[in-house]
């Protein structure tokens, strides 16, 4: 049975396995110049995780603006656990916790989401000093 709950400091190192089993997609967020500072940002933030018995499967990472909205940044689920529907469960729990806000998801997998149904709203860009 899945449950969601809030993260605690407590949870890191299996958050920490979780993340790393995903290999090079994620390696920014487990090298060791940005681990620490990763943890933070995590600890820092409206951060859930998804359990099915004692096993941590998946979990979503989220800043509250207070005023224009709910901002998902980070939504992964563990592989093996895939087609069951946890990181729909994540983001409704988000939007479950932060009801009077609007919750946006920060997308590199536009495709997931649009078959999930959920409209694109705009467009991030990176934004760099010219050279």
């Amino acid at each position: 049975m899945l449950s969601i709950k809030k993260y605690r400091e407590t949870d890191w190192g299996q958050l920490l396995e979780l993340i790393q089993r995903e290999g090079d997609e994620w390696s920014d967020y487990t090298s060791e110049a940005t681990r620490d500072a990763y943890s933070e940002a995590v600890r820092d933030s409206e951060t859930f995780i998804a359990f099915e018995e004692n096993q941590l499967v998946g979990f979503c990472r989220c800043r509250v603006d207070g005023i224009f909205g709910v901002y998902i940044y980070d939504l992964l689920v563990d592989q093996p656990y895939r087609g069951r529907k946890i990181a729909q469960q994540l983001m409704e729990h988000v939007c479950n916790s932060f009801s009077e806000q609007i919750v946006y998801v920060m997308s590199d997998v536009d495709d997931f989401y649009a078959g999930k149904g959920y409209r694109k709203e705009g467009s991030i860009f990176e934004v760099k000093i010219a050279e």
